[in-house]
């Protein structure tokens, strides 16, 4: 694959995971791709990529020319590795996490995980951040209690393909042979009534955000590092555009709920149950101190745990001028058109999704995928 030169590149790609993020919001509101139409640059989403050409890019970020919404457990997996990615910027969306257990258990506190069989997810794909999600969900509840993962009994369930996500826990669950499952998102809430499991531990309502800290908290938004230093202008647009986007989001909650029901796959119930206060800060980006020290918190906690190949140092992964710039032409743009906000465009594109032609998923390298699709579920 060819790394980005000086020459103006024809294509942006952009991947992100099926959770609330403001690249999903900006590419169904056809603002990508308006952004960049008039230069001949197309944008293009992984998600519409056949999965054995896309799958590796989306978690070991190889390719040059992306942008990346996502869970952290792969970025800083990819980063680990020595992928030259930056980190743009951060968001922190609280999505009902939860430790789940039997209705007839009696658990209802952080103190009462203790010594109980707590489900530990393994799947056999390149980063396992099914497992990091449950093992650093069960450190925060415990937390809470005063407590950590050495104080209960970890119990492996082989994950399963296309069964949906949390299944193989929650089975193991209604067998009786694990006490508790950590869930999160909007399929979780579904899923948990389809099992009748209820919540014992609401990570959602810890007031100490250290004990949220997981996959998607704070969820970091990535560009190659090629794209940056060859094109940083493209990189400050595109960012712009998802602030944009972030900013449209709280005074929109209807169409908002029906983005995020097409990006999680969830209905009206669990979209409705997971994303309970989408306000005014829901999808804002920043690269706040407090968000920067969060994150290297789950990088500590990540590497200890053997997921990451290395350390990597957060503070000096981040690359803080994209997004201060970004914020300035969003900025001179509203003073230019009186104070208004570009959304909605809602363009259509007769090529199909976000305009993808069949041209277009040539140009990534076609070499098969090493990443199992299970990975790319959920993050």
């Amino acid at each position: 694959m060819t790394a980005v030169t000086g020459a103006r590149p024809d294509e942006l790609w952009f991947t992100r995971c099926p959770v609330p993020t403001a690249t999903g919001i900006a590419a169904d509101l056809g603002l990508l791709d308006a952004e960049f139409a008039d230069e001949g640059i197309t944008v293009r989403s992984l998600q519409d990529v056949p999965a054995d050409v896309a799958a590796d890019h989306h978690y070991t970020h190889a390719l040059p020319g992306l942008f990346r919404e996502g869970g952290n457990v792969p970025a800083l997996w990819a980063r680990s590795r020595g992928e030259a990615t930056r980190l743009v910027g951060l968001t922190w969306i609280e999505e009902s996490q939860a430790i789940l257990v039997r209705a007839e258990s009696g658990i209802a506190t952080p103190e009462q995980l203790r010594g109980l069989r707590l489900a530990v997810p393994r799947h056999e794909i390149a980063i396992d951040f099914w497992r990091a999600m449950a093992l650093h969900g069960f450190a925060g509840a415990l937390s809470l209690a005063g407590a950590g993962l050495a104080d209960a009994r970890l119990v492996e369930v082989p994950g399963a393909r296309g069964i949906g996500q949390w299944e193989a826990e929650l089975a193991a669950l209604d067998r009786g042979e694990v006490d508790a499952v950590y869930v999160k998102g909007a399929l979780a809430v579904e899923a948990a009534v389809r099992h009748g499991a209820v919540v014992a531990v609401d990570l959602d309502a810890a007031v100490d955000p250290r004990a949220r800290i997981n996959n998607g908290t704070p969820r970091p938004i990535t560009v190659h590092r090629d794209l940056l230093d060859h094109h940083p202008e493209l990189v400050t647009r595109f960012l712009a555009v998802l602030v944009e986007a972030a900013d449209w989001a709280p005074g929109h909650p209807a169409e908002v709920a029906r983005i995020l029901g097409a990006e999680t796959g969830a209905g009206a119930f669990g979209v409705a149950g997971a994303y309970r206060e989408l306000g005014p800060d829901t999808l804002r980006i920043d690269l706040s101190a407090e968000r920067l020290d969060l994150l290297a918190r789950q990088e500590r906690f990540l590497h200890e745990q053997g997921f990451l190949a290395a350390p990597v140092d957060v503070h000096a992964w981040a690359a803080p001028e994209p997004l201060r710039l970004a914020r300035e032409l969003v900025e001179a743009r509203r003073a230019q058109s009186g104070g208004s906000a570009r959304p909605p465009v809602h363009m259509s594109d007769p090529t199909g999704p976000l305009g993808l032609t069949p041209a277009s998923a040539q140009s990534l390298d076609p070499e098969p995928s090493r990443i199992s699709t299970l990975e790319a579920s959920h993050e």
